[in-house]
């Protein structure tokens, strides 16, 4: 029987390669904005790296078109094999959420006009929480370590899943892109409750991508 420390290091060895083996955000090609997009060096937390923006004064704009959400289906999708139920239960979470935020700072609308705004937002990806290693990684011993560092490093922990999207927010009436991201999202690394659920991670990712939103365009 193999000691007790030899457990806890090939424990940790093993989340650590979980938490490598994780995916991450890219240019998505089937995104309309896919060629204005580039790598954004002002992120910071790995989480937006590609982005577009124009200079925009948000204040002249006081409403906004937030359209059904897309579930992207090109081949450089990243839902590993998540069904398509879940990919719709997403995908209607993050409307109404990201409706339920940004009607904080806009008027909810459905026709152009010329102090409106409209949201394009695209589900890409979405990674589950393993049903039973996502909790135990977070009180286990060699579990515990593993997220305390990634919590500290504002990184993603073992086993939990996430949220990948494009938002594209034009002008209603020119149709130009003012704003254009691609950004992954997912629970704080010690966040144990969001590991409870195959998808609860996604939809606390979800709500985070929200608030993400309305602060980029405050």
């Amino acid at each position: 029987m193999k000691s007790i420390p030899a457990c806890l290091a090939l424990a940790a060895i093993s989340l650590a390669a979980a938490g490598c083996a994780t995916s991450e955000p890219m240019v998505y090609q089937g995104l309309a904005s896919a060629a204005q997009l580039r790598p954004d060096p002002s992120d910071s937390s790995g989480r937006a790296p590609f982005s577009y923006k124009v200079v925009v004064n948000w204040s002249q704009y006081d409403k906004i078109i937030v359209e059904p959400v897309s579930i992207y289906r090109g081949k450089d999708s990243q839902f590993a094999n998540l069904p398509e139920e879940d990919k719709q239960k997403l995908a209607r979470y993050m409307h109404d959420k990201f409706g339920e935020v940004l009607a904080q700072r806009y008027v909810m609308v459905a026709t152009p006009g010329p102090t409106t705004l409209r949201l394009r937002l695209t589900l890409a990806g979405a990674e589950t929480t393993n049903p039973v290693l996502g909790p135990v990684s977070h009180v286990d011993i060699a579990g515990g370590l593993y997220n305390t560092v990634q919590a500290t490093r504002g990184k993603q922990g073992s086993m939990t899943g996430s949220a990948t999207y494009a938002a594209e927010i034009y002008d209603s009436t020119s149709n130009r892109l003012l704003l254009a991201y691609v950004a992954k999202q997912y629970p704080g690394a010690l966040n144990l409750g969001a590991s409870f659920g195959s998808l609860k991670a996604s939809y606390v990712a979800i709500d985070k991508g929200a608030s993400d939103l309305l602060t980029r365009t405050r």
